[in-house]
């Protein structure tokens, strides 16, 4: 049997697709191996978000290719998004024999059979239809406990610093049914939580002769397999979340009192320069409303420094509002200006890297203290944690996270992956709560 090694970068999603990749081709013969020096086909699953993220994957296509070279008869593939932007600049490095985007992958068995050293293949075609909702992903988990189940691909929402529209297509939303079997079916393998996935989930609706689905609906049908089924996902956006979602949140104790909500800037103005068709105001409210209803909620965010004509008024007005909001986690970067989007075509990228850089690192220290004061406010508390397995700092202590997303380490006693256990805050850095 020939043997497929799989890189994956990116987002919880390309995990996801990753595993619909190894589902597909293990029909066509193929058997994941976690060694590189033992595969037949040699793949890296992209992400073209930010350049930095392409730019590791081309010091890795470099060693693929060696591998190439010493090893007769190797294929080396780039599949995801980067494979959608750069289509045949990759084939014509002539170290890549496979190029498919991500509405491509089930064309992957046809393509390979027809790879010769004089012909590379390619398949970069965007669907409105593909789902994958009747492949069942292989798992590639190391824990056992936690999978990702995509409902939805593409996005509609072209931000206009964004490649997902053009890489991942338009907005579609897979069928309910499928969604709730694939979630049963993890749970009956012994997973414990499932994390729901699209890019903008709150967005979720699917249709049918016979029903109408919506997010918040969907979020319960799944709570509604076991109690002890842990529901979480990602990512929400800020101008769709609904009271529908929040009040169902709260109203199921085993959907998981989190939510990612990427603001990108306190600057109306910023947002709208984003596209993000939201303002401060409209943002503040909604979190106004989520710790109106869920008090405990955890909250986690994106923020991006320097975008396009950004002022240091602007930039003060997102640091004003992560100390207002007082986010318990962010994602933070330095705007990275990508080929193909609203604000390259029409946008001067005019903040220079130093300003960048400064304003990045004014955001790091607030987050960082925010996310201490955070933490450290829940010294006493109790959570209710779901084990996750050794620490990685030290085997005699267990891991696991709390229904709001906080990683809590605690003495491992008779305790084994896949517990739940209560536990007490007794101390925290910036990023654990340590635990008894």
């Amino acid at each position: 049997m020939k043997k497929v090694y799989i890189e994956t970068y990116g987002c919880q999603m390309n995990v996801n697709d990753t595993e619909v990749i190894f589902a597909i081709l293990a029909k066509a013969g193929y058997e994941r191996t976690e060694s590189i020096d033992e595969a037949n086909l040699i793949m890296a699953n992209t992400c073209s978000i930010r350049d930095n993220a392409e730019q590791r994957i081309w010091g890795r296509i470099e060693v693929f290719n060696q591998q190439r070279k010493s090893r007769p008869g190797v294929l080396v593939g780039i599949v995801g998004c980067m494979a959608e932007r750069l289509k045949d600049k990759l084939l014509d490095t002539r170290k890549v024999d496979l190029v498919v985007g991500p509405d491509a992958y089930r064309s992957l068995p046809r393509l390979l059979e027809a790879i010769t050293p004089e012909s590379p293949q390619m398949d970069v075609l965007l669907s409105r239809e593909e789902t994958y909702a009747d492949i069942t992903p292989v798992r590639t988990d190391r824990n056992g406990i936690s999978a990702f189940i995509s409902i939805m691909r593409g996005c509609n929402n072209v931000c206009s610093y964004c490649v997902v529209p053009y890489t991942r297509g338009a907005e579609r939303s897979r069928d309910a049914n499928s969604i709730v079997r694939e979630a049963c079916d993890v749970y009956s393998k012994g997973y414990k939580e499932v994390t729901l996935l699209g890019q903008n989930v709150d967005s979720y609706l699917y249709k049918s002769e016979t029903e109408t689905v919506n997010f918040a609906q969907l979020l319960a049908r799944v709570a509604d397999i076991a109690p002890d089924l842990r529901v979480r996902f990602a990512t929400s956006h800020p101008k769709d979340i609904s009271d529908e979602v929040i009040y169902t949140m709260a109203s199921k104790p085993n959907i998981c009192r989190h939510i990612h909500l990427p603001v990108q800037s306190g600057s109306s103005r910023m947002l709208e320069l984003m596209r993000r068709k939201y303002d401060r105001e409209w943002y503040l409210e909604r979190v106004s409303k989520i710790r109106e209803v869920m008090p405990d909620c955890g909250l986690t965010t994106d923020v991006i420094a320097g975008f396009c004509t950004e002022t240091e008024e602007d930039h003060a007005l997102t640091m004003s509002l992560m100390d207002e909001v007082g986010f318990d986690w962010a994602f933070m970067f330095a705007y990275s200006d990508r080929p193909g989007t609203l604000a390259n075509r029409t946008m001067q990228d005019d903040v220079p890297a130093d300003v960048k850089n400064r304003r990045l690192n004014e955001i790091i220290e607030l987050q960082n203290r925010k996310s201490l004061e955070r933490y450290r406010g829940k010294i006493g508390h109790s959570m209710h944690v779901l084990v996750e397995g050794p620490s990685k700092r030290d085997p005699n202590m267990l891991c696991g996270r709390a229904s709001n997303n906080m990683m809590c380490v605690f003495p491992a006693g008779n305790l084994k992956k896949g517990d739940y256990t209560d536990v007490t805050v007794t101390d925290a850095t910036s990023a654990t709560l340590i635990c008894k």
